[in-house]
């Protein structure tokens, strides 16, 4: 069975996760440790145990459980002092504290969610998504979301080393799929990890970037996708993308329009021949935005996305042109 290893965080891991699941392939997903927003970054500080949000995505989003199971681990408390809890980071972080250690609490939550594939934390340290100098200074990756980004001096606070798991799924895979999800917030800090980049640049295994469908004021206004590809090879290599998917359709106007309302986000607009033409990748654009509309669900202090990818169609064209088919 061929393996396809994921890197990202956030809904846009969950969303490609739940596509790829479908197909006979090994997944692993490394997950990134930098969120601190919500729920998570309540137990963070509180607790002192590693960010469960962007891991409890996407154990739910590999779970082969009853439905009832997976919401339970997705149930959010909308009253009272849990207000904006999720019942699955209370559950993980209540397992690393009984455990003590985080990778066994993934591990036996693997286990109670019946999961297909792995869930690997990029790193165990923990860890701040830092950027800025000085009095500029942004610690946190709540407060570089909200923010405009320098993006040459993103880090990790400490420096931390890839966790040797992560590195060991990615030099035995098949495939290795980054993205889709926020760029700065959710798919480098797995790259700022030490050793997760050149461990990636040294595998032979064809690279997929998923690029995102709508830009991020303050962090990447004017993107094309080209410009989202050359920010991961930045740290990854240069001209290691092999394939790169791209929505090609505009939105339903009714979404949009609520998007735009909501976060101010415009579309990322596809790449231009000249563009495509002088990079070694392979681009291919398809209708894949979910038109189904996405509502914020009662007790969920954190602001959901309302265009999303379709996770069907992505997954069928990632394992169609990186894989060949299965």
């Amino acid at each position: 069975m061929r393996s396809i290893v994921t890197i990202g965080g956030g809904t846009g891991q969950f969303t490609l996760l739940s596509g790829l699941k479908k197909y006979p392939v090994r997944l692993t997903a490394i997950v990134s440790m930098a969120d601190d927003g919500g729920s998570t970054g309540v137990l963070r500080d509180e607790l002192g145990v590693l960010p469960p949000g962007d891991v409890r995505q996407c154990l739910i989003a590999l779970s082969e459980s009853d439905r009832l199971l997976r919401e339970l681990f997705n149930y959010r408390f909308d009253q009272g002092g849990m207000s904006g809890h999720n019942f699955g980071n209370l559950f993980l972080s209540a397992l690393e504290k009984v455990t003590g250690s985080f990778e066994e609490a993934v591990r036996v939550a693997s286990s109670v969610l019946a999961i297909r594939g792995e869930v690997i934390p990029v790193t165990t340290k923990k860890v701040s998504l830092v950027c800025g100098t000085g009095a500029s200074q942004s610690v946190g990756e709540h407060a570089i979301d909200a923010g405009a980004i320098d993006r040459a001096t993103l880090r990790l606070e400490p420096e931390a080393y890839a966790n040797p798991k992560a590195v060991a799924a990615i030099e035995a895979a098949d495939c290795i799929v980054i993205g889709p999800g926020d760029l700065y917030t959710s798919i480098i800090p797995n790259l700022l990890a030490q050793g997760l980049a050149s461990a990636i640049n040294r595998t032979k295994a064809p690279v997929v970037y998923n690029c995102n469908l709508m830009n991020k004021p303050g962090h990447t206004d004017g993107f094309g996708v080209i410009d989202y590809m050359n920010e991961i090879e930045r740290f990854i290599g240069a001209g290691r993308i092999d394939f790169v998917t791209y929505n090609d359709r505009r939105p339903d106007s009714e979404l949009l329009n609520r998007y735009l309302n909501a976060e101010g986000r415009t579309p990322v607009p596809a790449p231009d021949a000249i563009g495509m033409e002088r990079s070694a990748a392979e681009f291919y654009g398809a209708g894949l935005v979910d038109e189904t509309p996405i509502e914020q669900k009662s007790g969920d202090k954190t602001p959901r996305t309302y265009i999303r990818h379709d996770t069907d169609k992505l997954a069928e064209l990632i394992i169609k042109k990186c894989l060949g088919g299965v």
